[in-house]
């Protein structure tokens, strides 16, 4: 299947913060846009994140350090570990979790 990202609906999270995501059988992929101070809060997931960034500069902690990634870095969290981010600049980046982000699939009415 073909995804154009100028077609995906774009998610506003917060005014400071949207999303495109892509499902697949067994990943998501997350086109992510964060102003300058965007904060996403502390949180885990079962998934494996990698995250690759695509512009600008984000801190992430973790429960035993932080971690600045720049444009053109990748870094990977794995399953289940506590992480929040900072964006120190206005940055994109691209998620991909494994399995798939069911939790961020819209529920279908019946």
């Amino acid at each position: 299947m073909l995804y154009d990202w100028s077609q995906v609906e774009k998610e506003y999270l917060n005014p400071q913060i949207t999303r495109q995501v892509v499902h697949g059988e067994n990943m998501t992929v997350a086109r992510i846009h964060l102003e300058k101070g965007a904060i996403v809060p502390e949180h885990s997931h079962a998934n494996e994140q990698v995250t690759m960034l695509m512009a600008g500069r984000v801190k992430l902690v973790y429960p035993d350090h932080e971690q600045v990634v720049e444009a053109g870095q990748v870094i990977q969290t794995p399953p289940g570990v506590p992480h929040r981010l900072e964006a120190l600049e206005e940055s994109a980046a691209i998620d991909v979790f494994s399995p798939r982000r069911d939790d961020w699939i819209p529920a279908r009415s019946t």
